[in-house]
């Protein structure tokens, strides 16, 4: 029942993401959907340690409510120059 919620919640716009800027690489990082604040505020500093191990600095973290189109949007010439990193889109809903 939960999902159902999240989903329509989410459909409207509705649902809080963790959003996560990240300076090297230039990524912005979209994580959720929840259905609330509170969980997303708990589920952060997972996602941050995942970034940190994998070698991402310079991370900024929002949560917000919003429906983003793209869940993982990076900068194309920072990857084109060489940069040996593979961004892996994360979406899940949580039970």
């Amino acid at each position: 029942m939960k999902e159902l919620v999240i989903g329509a919640l989410n459909s409207l716009g509705l649902a809080y993401w963790v959003k996560i800027d990240t300076t090297k690489p230039s990524c912005i990082y979209y994580f959720g959907p929840f259905l609330t604040v509170t969980e997303a505020k708990n589920a952060k500093a997972g996602y941050i340690e995942d970034l940190t191990n994998e070698g991402c600095s310079g991370i900024e973290v929002e949560i917000k409510r919003c429906k983003p189109s793209e869940l993982t949007v990076f900068d194309n010439d920072e990857l084109e120059g060489g940069m040996d990193f593979n961004p892996v889109p994360a979406y899940f809903i949580r039970s």
